[in-house]
């Protein structure tokens, strides 16, 4: 799943140590979600998106495999 994740954190001055902090992850948690080399789970993409006071559909950006 592609994400705007590390744009909207540098855009918004928020380190990874933040977010690590306060969803409870590894940094390479977090740097693997940026990157796409792994997707998070529904209930930890909620609390990105809350965290970073933005729609989830703003950060995860889903493409619909039955179009």
């Amino acid at each position: 799943m592609e994400n705007n994740l590390a744009k909207i954190r540098k855009e918004k001055k928020i380190g990874q140590a933040y977010l690590v902090e306060k969803l409870g992850v590894s940094r390479q948690s977090i740097s693997a979600i940026e990157n796409g080399k792994s997707t998070p789970s529904l209930e930890l993409a909620m609390d990105i998106a809350y965290l970073l006071g933005m729609p989830i559909e703003e950060i995860f950006i889903y493409e619909n495999r039955f179009k």
